[in-house]
């Protein structure tokens, strides 16, 4: 199984406080190993948290892929001024913590936007999240429009991971980034592509068909 490059000082930190718990578990004898126990499903999670598994979908610049793994929370009209500057479909997904946490750019094309906004921490799914949590917004300029993908950190998110700059290629289905323990990813998709997922829809990123531009 592959592990993000973000998790993997997590993974050694979780097995090393397995391993020294167990130690002193067997040293002291008796009860002293209920603390080994309790933690070694936390040290089994964190790897299963930080997967990176290998995704083949469907590809076309008339597709637009769910960015994340999750559910979709809302599938709404929006006015989105920043990059695509103007009336947009908002198709939000949260991702709980036993989600895949790699996020995967929906389109092809050229990134023309990266803002990172400092902001709370409230409940993911909620909608305000939208405006007043931490977050990084990606435009990319694709072959049939532009498409904004936005990272929102949640309750217990710290740290969103955003790897393209300004003026780099980005392909469809390949790595965006990543945001640790349970987050929202919002993508914005102009007037005039038909959506393909409703709210209470699971997705899998570089996989799920969320939106579809005419042929």
């Amino acid at each position: 199984m592959s592990i993000a490059p973000e998790g993997r000082p997590f993974v050694l930190a979780g097995v090393l406080a397995l391993v020294g718990l167990a130690v002193v578990g067997f040293w002291m004898g008796g009860w002293w190993l209920a603390p080994a126990i309790g933690w070694a499903p936390v040290a089994a999670w964190i790897p299963w948290f930080f997967r990176d598994p290998s995704r083949a979908g469907p590809r076309g610049e008339q597709l637009v892929l769910a960015p994340a793994d999750g559910k979709v929370v809302s599938v709404v009209e929006v006015e989105e001024p920043e990059f695509l500057k103007g009336n947009a479909t908002r198709v939000s997904v949260f991702m709980n913590v036993f989600n895949v946490h790699v996020n995967r750019h929906p389109v092809h094309g050229t990134v023309g936007y990266r803002n990172y906004r400092p902001g709370r921490f409230v409940n993911a799914t909620l909608d305000k999240a939208s405006e007043d949590n931490e977050q990084m917004s990606l435009g990319i300029r694709s072959p049939r429009g532009p498409v904004l993908v936005r990272q929102i950190a949640g309750l217990v998110a710290r740290r969103i991971v955003t790897d393209p700059q300004v003026g780099d290629p980005v392909h469809q289905g390949e790595r965006l980034g990543l945001i640790r323990f349970g987050s929202r990813l919002d993508t914005f998709v102009p007037q005039g592509a038909s959506i393909r997922v409703r709210q209470g829809d699971r997705t899998k990123a570089g996989v799920t068909v969320i939106a579809e531009w005419p042929s």
